[in-house]
């Protein structure tokens, strides 16, 4: 296989394929494009009533980009993990070039949850979460949601879903589907930062 470098990762994004490893050892990466596709829509994801009364405490703070490494590190903190090391530097150099992005989710001055994915046009590919402390990837998911819908993004690719996505409204179509959303973003040109963090109020305000 020939070496994976930033610039095959982008190009493997927007063809809708993304990159996997056995697990944190195995020096191999094998690519990946699911038959279905996990995906949150935009607008009316769901939020529970008691992650709603989570998010009204505001007893935390988020950033973006603030600790992108520590994002990554606490998703591959598991037992089993398909970060390996060529993935995670690989992250580490698209975070350097503006390409990768991490929300935080912060309690008491600690890391408590996260998600860190990739942007590409319109499109965010999530390719990862972690939390330590009650419903804070849910937290970080929540604002991250309503944070991409601010900023123009049209697609927010989960790769596949799980019990825990769908609980905030994930959902999965086929992978034709998938590839016509993902050609539509890609015509769109959208920027993480151009408008800052949604406050909890208006994460809430979105929801359905």
């Amino acid at each position: 296989m020939s070496e994976v470098t930033p610039d095959l990762l982008m190009r493997a994004y927007g063809m809708g394929v993304f990159p996997m490893s056995e697990n944190r050892d195995d020096p191999d990466i094998f690519w990946v494009d699911p038959i279905r596709r996990g995906i949150f829509p935009l607008h009316g994801y769901h939020i529970s009533r008691s992650l709603a009364r989570r998010i009204r405490r505001a007893n935390y703070d988020i950033t973006l980009n603030a600790d992108f490494e520590g994002v990554l590190d606490g998703c591959a903190d598991r037992e089993e993990t398909w970060i390996n090391a060529q993935i995670r530097q690989l992250y580490v150099d698209l975070y350097k070039r503006g390409e990768a992005h991490s929300l935080e989710v912060w309690q008491n001055g600690h890391l408590t949850g996260g998600v860190y994915g990739v942007t590409l046009g319109g499109a965010f590919f999530g390719e990862s979460m972690f939390s330590t402390a009650t419903d804070a990837s849910k937290i970080a998911l929540a604002f991250l949601i309503e944070h991409l819908r601010r900023c123009g993004f049209t697609l927010f690719d989960t790769q596949f879903i799980t019990d825990h996505l769908a609980s905030l409204g994930a959902i999965e179509i086929p992978r034709a589907d998938y590839h016509k959303m993902l050609t539509w973003a890609l015509r769109h040109q959208a920027d993480i930062t151009a408008h800052s963090l949604p406050s909890p109020s208006e994460v809430l305000s979105s929801s359905a």
